[in-house]
């Protein structure tokens, strides 16, 4: 054998073993991958956990496991303050069906190249929540949060406090005080994400609205527009304030949104009807020969509306403007002026004398004869609501007759027949007359000076009777 021979014969024998060792590589290989068809490859790492060479229910195993250690930490200024199991957090997990996607998607005959670069590193969720185990544990957490604030701090906004001359701010509170449902909130959901803590100091209450806050001064400017407002009643010639604290008294602030409590406004109006009403209260009046003299309510009167004021005076001070008003009354007068003013007609039945009073001065007087004991005139605020000529004035005497007395001139001044009029058949007036020769209640009137009288005076003109 040639030396040619020889290293050919030697080629073929290497050539052998190596096709053999491939063979047996590849063979090897492929049993190798065979075994990947159901397991996952070298360095598969789902959730930081190591599945490589597991299978499915192998794999799930594991990281429920794994899953089961987990914890959520709930800390305080850096500090553990809680630390919880996700599985008592009602956290259930099963990974199967993402699992088995995966390892569909690895291609087993990559085992190898696996072993260098990773398959897989993923991270899956698959997470379910027992909401009931969820609730529980978290009313715990709600619970000891709330405790907790206990010792903090409260944050508050800044507010507009009512005082007795008007509203103020009250400055906000920058506490350390924790805002427990927005921690609760995100508990829950940190069951089912891969958040593992939070801190709580990221929980803490801000004030909303501060002293500086734009629109609580314009809340401020316009309350205090109507708190502070003058507002000024005249009555009866008289005029006075409504007290700043009893406006006060009377704002109700709420939500942002100023008004009047319509109870206690009615209850002021009330109280001032009860005070200045003509129909039930007397007046005072400055007389010729007695000085100050009180005479009874009489035709010539008004009353307080006190709904219909009430309406108008709340709708007046919600303008926040300053305003001098007079009450809305019903009657035969209004508020908004003196009940008698410097024209008026004067009754002294104590002196059984007249006065006509034309813009303050004396224009016309004269002794009268009023009504007789057993039918006496009625004191009181009148006025002549008519004028009338040459009228019969029909009644009864105190024997039941009836009576007929024709006069020239006639002027009522109340509803039940009282008048002032000419009366012909009295031989004389003033004195004691009245009582034996006097009136079924009217004014009884010299027939020359009642004509004068008839043509001084206007209707309307009140007439005091005391």
């Amino acid at each position: 054998m040639t030396r040619a021979s020889r290293h050919k014969k030697h080629t073929k024998v290497i050539v052998a073993i190596i096709l053999t060792l491939f063979i047996i590589a590849g063979g090897a290989y492929a049993a190798r991958s065979f075994h990947y068809s159901d397991h996952f490859l070298p360095n598969t790492k789902i959730n930081n956990t190591n599945i490589a060479n597991l299978t499915v229910k192998q794999a799930n195993a594991k990281l429920k496991g794994a899953a089961d250690e987990q914890t959520f930490d709930i800390q305080d200024n850096g500090q553990n303050w809680q630390s919880i199991k996700k599985v008592d957090l009602g956290l259930k997990t099963d990974y199967t069906k993402d699992l088995k996607q995966i390892k569909e998607a690895q291609n087993r005959w990559k085992w190898g190249v696996a072993y260098v670069f990773a398959d897989s590193d993923d991270k899956l969720d698959g997470v379910a929540v027992d909401q009931t185990q969820l609730n529980s544990a978290i009313k715990n957490v709600e619970t000891k949060l709330t405790e907790l604030n206990k010792n903090r701090t409260k944050t508050k906004d800044a507010t507009l406090a009512k005082g007795p001359a008007g509203f103020t701010v009250t400055p906000e509170v920058e506490g350390n005080s924790i805002d427990v449902q927005a921690v609760v909130a995100d508990v829950k959901k940190a069951v089912s994400s891969n958040k593992d803590s939070i801190e709580l100091n990221d929980y803490t209450e801000k004030p909303k609205v501060t002293a500086n806050d734009p629109k609580l001064k314009e809340e401020l400017t316009a309350l205090n527009k109507v708190a502070q407002i003058q507002a000024n009643y005249s009555i009866n010639g008289e005029q006075f304030q409504i007290p700043t604290t009893t406006i006060m008294d009377w704002l109700e602030y709420k939500e942002g949104k100023v008004s009047l409590n319509k109870d206690k406004v009615t209850g002021y109006v009330t109280e001032i009807g009860q005070q200045y009403n003509t129909s039930s209260n007397p007046t005072t009046f400055k007389s010729t020969l007695r000085g100050d003299v009180t005479v009874p309510d009489g035709t010539l009167s008004w009353t307080i509306q006190t709904d219909q004021e009430v309406s108008a005076l709340m709708e007046q001070i919600m303008k926040g403007e300053n305003f001098t008003r007079s009450p809305i009354v019903k009657g035969s007068a209004g508020a908004d002026k003196p009940l008698v003013g410097n024209t008026y007609i004067e009754v002294d039945l104590q002196n059984q004398h007249m006065w006509y009073y034309k813009d303050g001065a004396v224009a016309l007087e004269t002794d009268i004869v009023s009504g007789k004991p057993k039918s006496p005139t009625p004191p009181g605020v009148f006025y002549v609501w008519e004028k009338a000529r040459n009228e019969t004035l029909r009644g009864k005497n105190d024997d039941g007759t009836k009576y007929a007395s024709p006069v020239d001139y006639w002027m009522p001044i109340d509803w039940t027949g009282v008048g002032i009029h000419d009366s012909d058949w009295q031989p004389a007036y003033g004195g004691d007359l009245w009582k034996t020769r006097g009136s079924h209640g009217c004014i009884n009137t010299p027939p020359d000076v009642m004509a004068k009288l008839f043509n001084m005076v206007e209707t309307g003109t009140p007439v005091l009777v005391f």
